[in-house]
Order: structure tokens, then C-alpha cells, then sequence
């Protein structure tokens, strides 16, 4: 008898990242793009609402260090190279996120505010070489911003904001307009700013409710009690819940009894009594009783982190007015550069107007099409609403449904009878 020999070839893990910086879909499809390019590099997946990147690769083709640069390039920060986004979500939720002032793009508008203030200081003071300050600061402030753009360009999105705006701003300094190339500059970092506190105003639903779980629980075992990371939880332990503390995972009340409220897992505003034999939730909270319970349910199981990945499915389910944004949007910038061209070529070609009068009303109309408001504002709205309606206890699946609950009028509620 022949024998067969298999050879077991070890596939190695998806690869997930968390991705510091996305603010839209825009720039979910610049990574995406950015990663189809990369060697060996194949089912990626982005999510700027769950700030993820997710793909599988061939380390004998591209390495982590690799994938990471390319992400950096693009003016994104990724952080951690193994585990599930889910955690990167649950540690920053647990640790809060930093005020909007002490992000990156604050801290690129502080520089890019102080570097125009002093070029104001210079040119109120010596009028002689106003030009060459205003010039030198706007040459400085756009170079972050044209080495995203071109970035973006070799990496298969060469029609991006930033290559909008930096089109804009160079053509303004060539025609000698250097105090409007700088103030091109400023707006457009002041909006980014602006996107990403947006954003992560979205976000913040998500991680109030992963804050519900307990970072820690009291677990008994051989007749010991001791404190262990919740998420270390296994089926089967038992874990002392007492007045006042959040249940750490779901299970099964094996002795005491006690009120519990419950409100923040399923908007049941009433406490409701356990006892032997009852089932409780994650995140929930004993009001005025000492339970054991037994684990029914890992950290990456329970209600809590179900009702997050419903939630974030959802967000990512786009509504009939998001796909046509993102349709439009991939067209209207070219369509935009076009226009402008156009603009500033024709009326002195065809017609002897003045070079300077029309490429000034050329770059005028790049800077006034710029798409970003376009581009997040349905997704953002959609996003907060379905965090927020998660938070009471209401969940919807998606944008499409989200935008039909719109034309309700009459609406019925019925309560589970435990």
C-alpha cells in the first residue's frame, strides 16, 4: 500500500490593527487601496468606525513593518500588531480617550497656527519681507499634507482631499497669493481637527458600553477569594458579586439574592430580583444583595460584547444616502480638478482674459470643493444614532432601517416578563 504523505502548511493569523486618525470612508478606502498594492497581502478589511484594519499576508512577502509604514505614510497611526480590535476598543475605553486638544491634528493645528502667527508678526513689522515670511511659513505648513497626498497617489488614490488641497495652496503661492495659500492651510487642518472630534464623538458610544464590564472581578476558588482581570474569566467560575459592584461576566446566580439593575444592558428601568437559579448579565449592577455566580460566558461572549458587535455591524451597514455619498464622492474630486482646470485654461485661451484673474478663480474653485463635509456627515449622524440608541437599550440593524424610522409615527413596546 502506497502511503500518502500531507504536508500541514501553517497559515499564519489575520493581522489586526487598530488605526489611529480615520475619520471617514475616504479614508478607510486610501488604507484599503494602499494594502491591495502590497505583496502577498490579500482579504483586507478596514472599518474607520471601529478604527481596524484587519488582512491576512504572506510574511515571506511583506512584512508587519511594512504594512505599518505604508499606514504612516498615509498620515494614520497604527497600533498593535496582534490581538482583536475589540481589546484595543475595551483598553481605551477603560483608559478614556485623550481630550480633542492633545490628539495629533490639534497639536498639527497648534504648530501649523503658530508658525502663521509668527509670519503675521514679521510681516506687521517688516512690510519688505512680508511675502517671503507668509511664503516660508505656508511652504512649511503643507509639507505633512502633500506627503500624504503623494503617498496617496502611488498607493492608488491620487484624486484625495489632500492632493486637492495642496494643488490649491502651491497655486496660490506661484500667483503670489501667499497670506490665502495660508489661510488654504490652517481651514483645511481646523477641519480635519474638527472630523476627527466628530468622529470619535461617534466612537464614544461603543466604549460606554464595553465601560459597563468590570475591569476586575472577586473570583472563588478552593475556598479563596482573589481579584482577577475580568476577561481572564473562564465557564464555570465563581465570581462574589456584592452591593454596589457590576456583575464581571454573564451566568447563573448559585447562591443569595439581591435587586438587580439592569438598566444599562436591557433599558429595564425597574430592579429585578435574583435569586438561585436566575441568569444575570454582564454589566449589570447588585443593588443591595451578596450573589455568587457562576460564569456562563467568556469576556468575548457575553451580552455586553454582543450587543457592541451588533452595533458595529451596523455602523458599518450603510444606509441608501451613505452609498450614494461614497458613489459620488470617488467621482466628484477628478470631476472637481477637472472643473478647475477648465476655469482657469479657458476664459484665456478662448477668450484673451487675464492669466492671473482666472487660474486665481481656478485654484478658487478647488478650495471651495473640497468634499469633506460631504463625506462624513451621514456616516457620523448614522454612527452616533445608532450609539446612542444602543445606550438605552435600543438596537437597530442598521443605516437603512435608522433612516426609515424616520417616517414613524406610532411606535409599541413590549416588556420581557422574566
Amino acid at each position: 500500500m502506497n502511503s500518502v504523505q500531507v504536508q500541514t502548511v501553517n497559515t499564519p493569523p489575520p493581522l489586526k490593527l487598530r488605526i489611529e486618525g480615520m475619520d471617514c470612508a475616504s479614508c478607510a478606502l486610501k488604507i484599503e487601496n494602499a494594502m491591495q498594492r502590497l505583496p502577498g497581502v490579500s482579504d483586507i478589511s478596514v472599518s474607520y468606525g471601529q478604527e481596524s484594519l484587519t488582512l491576512k499576508f504572506d510574511d515571506d512577502r511583506t512584512s508587519v513593518a511594512a504594512i505599518e509604514d505604508k499606514v504612516r505614510a498615509l498620515g494614520f497611526s497604527p497600533v498593535g500588531g496582534t490581538g482583536s480590535v475589540q481589546a484595543g476598543v475595551q483598553s481605551r475605553a477603560e483608559a478614556g480617550r485623550p481630550p480633542w486638544w492633545r490628539t495629533r491634528k490639534a497639536r498639527l493645528v497648534a504648530a501649523i497656527g503658530t508658525l502663521f502667527v509668527v509670519a503675521a508678526l514679521v510681516a506687521h513689522f517688516s512690510p519688505a519681507i512680508a511675502q517671503w515670511a507668509w511664503s516660508i511659513a505656508a511652504v512649511a505648513a503643507i509639507v505633512p499634507f502633500a506627503r500624504r497626498a503623494y503617498a496617496g497617489a502611488v498607493s492608488g488614490t491620487p484624486f484625495s482631499i489632500e492632493t486637492l488641497m495642496s494643488i490649491a495652496a502651491l497655486g496660490a503661492l506661484l500667483i503670489g497669493a501667499a497670506e490665502e495659500a495660508a489661510a488654504v492651510i490652517f481651514l483645511f487642518s481646523l477641519g480635519e481637527m474638527l472630523e476627527g472630534v466628530a468622529a470619535n464623538k461617534a466612537r464614544a458610544g461603543i466604549e460606554a458600553l464595553i465601560a459597563l464590564v468590570p475591569r476586575d472581578a472577586l473570583r472563588e476558588r478552593d475556598g479563596k477569594h482573589a481579584r482577577v482581570p475580568a476577561d481572564t474569566l473562564a465557564i464555570g467560575d465563581i465570581v462574589i458579586v456584592r452591593p454596589g459592584d457590576r456583575v464581571p461576566a454573564d451566568g447563573n446566580v448559585v447562591e443569595g439574592a439581591a435587586d438587580v439593575d439592569e438598566s444599562p444592558v436591557t433599558g429595564e428601568s425597574v430592579p429585578v430580583t435574583k435569586a438561585a437559579g436566575a441568569a444575570v448579565y454582564a454589566g449589570s449592577v447588585s443593588t443591595n444583595g451578596e450573589l455568587r455566580i457562576e460564569v456562563k460566558q467568556a469576556a468575548a461572549d457575553n451580552t455586553i460584547a454582543q450587543i457592541v458587535h451588533m452595533v458595529e455591524v451596523a455602523q458599518e451597514s450603510k444606509a441608501p444616502t451613505a452609498r450614494l455619498i461614497d458613489r459620488f464622492s470617488r467621482r466628484y474630486t477628478p470631476a472637481a480638478m477637472a472643473v478647475a482646470l477648465l476655469v482657469a485654461m479657458v476664459p484665456p485661451l478662448g477668450f484673451g482674459a487675464p492669466w492671473e484673474t482666472w487660474i486665481y478663480r481656478g485654484l478658487a474653485t478647488l478650495l471651495i470643493a473640497c468634499p469633506c463635509a460631504l463625506v462624513i456627515s451621514t456616516p457620523a449622524a448614522i454612527a452616533s444614532g445608532l450609539a446612542a440608541l444602543a445606550r438605552r437599550g435600543l438596537l437597530v440593524k442598521g443605516g437603512r432601517h435608522l433612516k426609515r424610522s424616520a417616517g414613524l409615527r406610532r411606535s409599541r413596546s413590549t416588556r420581557q416578563v422574566r
